[in-house]
């Protein structure tokens, strides 16, 4: 089964060639497979301190356990995602899930540091599949609905990220950290059976060369306002997000919280309510609300930092408090992540992986520095200088919104 577009076909125009093919279970598939694809990367999170022990890293070098799986997920934002432009999108979502596959087999076999580091990158790289599913399942959705099923996929991967590292703390502690990886392997098989089973073939009309292709990309970055706009906005919210979940571990496990690991494996949970997030904003937007939907995000995330400085340090109602910020802060980001999506999704079939891929790792880039400037500012100045830094991001996002 194989859905093309052509100039007879317009890709955005009405039905898609197989109404099967936006079916509630194709649907489902999608989102089970971009959660567990997505949850790789964040895994060896809280697993970097008996890594590092195991592989006799040094305090310096621990970072690169999660930093090397960054660094290959951007890469591959970059230099594989555009392919879905190019090269047929199920094949090249099993490739990448292969190479993913490949490497957590090393990390999971790994004894030495840089067998390790080299696997931490092939398990970034291949973790891009996530972001061949999205545009993937774009395609498919008729205009009319395509914000409700993009949602619904992102609301997998928002649940696959926010699960991984409670799972991983989990399974680490009733076994070891090396079993994680196993695990993690043995489910990317049995997921690109099913994919491979499960979903039509899409071929892509374009017909550029590799080269050109990337090319494009600089084009499409420089002369297109809404992904700017929309990749900024996110960057933002993104980079609140990282903030706040590299901080708040550090909050709780110190002398005003004094947390165990595993009150804090539960504390993650609880943002896990904020996957329900995606499906609303992918109707919100298929409805037209985009803007009014993006300042709420944009609200939300910021009076979730705002709402942690009530309570009295240390108290129930404080950690009560940090629960519920969890959750509006995840809301938000979900939401904001879904309406960028759904908006330059609708530029164009043609050019929708690169697209994608210039938006995610532009907010990938926020995140990053979301992350180090967190560390950074609770090192410096602990919560208070932490939190209201945070608080600034998505004001700053709001701002610039509000000159569009």
């Amino acid at each position: 089964m194989t859905i093309a577009a052509t100039a007879d076909n317009p890709p955005d125009e009405g039905a898609p060639p197989d109404e099967g093919a936006v079916s509630p279970w194709i649907t489902f598939v999608l989102a089970m497979a971009c959660g567990l694809i997505a949850a790789n990367i964040y895994y060896a999170q809280p697993l970097a301190g008996p890594i590092s022990a195991a592989l006799g890293l040094s305090a310096q070098a621990t970072g690169l356990i999660v930093t090397l799986t960054q660094i290959g997920y951007g890469l591959g934002l970059l230099l594989i995602v555009p392919l879905g432009d190019l090269i047929e999108n199920r094949r090249l979502a099993l490739t990448m899930i292969g190479v993913a596959t490949l490497g957590l087999l090393g990390a999971a076999l790994s004894t030495e540091a840089l067998p390790f580091f080299a696997a931490a990158l092939f398990i970034g790289l291949g973790s891009v599949a996530v972001q061949v599913l999205v545009p993937y399942a774009a395609h498919m959705a008729p205009e009319a609905v395509r914000g409700r099923v993009v949602g619904n996929v992102m609301s997998g991967l928002m649940l696959g990220i926010m699960l991984a590292r409670p799972v991983s703390s989990f399974i680490a502690g009733l076994s070891s950290w090396h079993m994680v990886f196993f695990l993690s392997a043995g489910a990317m098989v049995a997921l690109a059976l099913l994919l491979w089973r499960t979903l039509p073939r899409r071929v892509p009309v374009a017909k550029l060369r590799y080269g050109e292709l990337l090319a494009s990309m600089g084009h499409l970055a420089a002369t297109t306002p809404i992904l700017q706009r929309r990749a900024l906005y996110q960057a933002c919210l993104f980079a609140a997000f990282s903030l706040f979940w590299t901080t708040t571990p550090l909050l709780l496990a110190g002398p005003v919280f004094q947390l165990s690991q595993t009150g804090i494996a539960l504390f993650a949970l609880a943002g896990v309510a904020g996957a329900v997030a995606s499906p609303i904003a992918g109707r919100l937007a298929d409805r037209g609300w985009t803007k009014p939907a993006s300042i709420f995000a944009m609200l939300s995330v910021a009076v979730a930092f705002a709402m942690t400085h009530l309570g009295e340090a240390g108290s129930t109602w404080s950690l009560g408090l940090l629960v519920a910020a969890a959750i509006l802060l995840d809301f938000g980001v979900s939401t904001n992540l879904v309406l960028g999506q759904r908006t330059i999704f609708a530029l164009g079939a043609e050019h929708r992986s690169r697209l994608n891929g210039l938006y995610m790792a532009t907010f990938f880039a926020g995140g990053a520095i979301g992350s180090a400037l967190g560390g950074w500012a609770f090192a410096q100045g602990g919560w208070p200088l932490a939190s209201w830094i945070g608080f600034a991001l998505p004001v700053a996002a709001l701002i610039y919104f509000a000159t569009e």
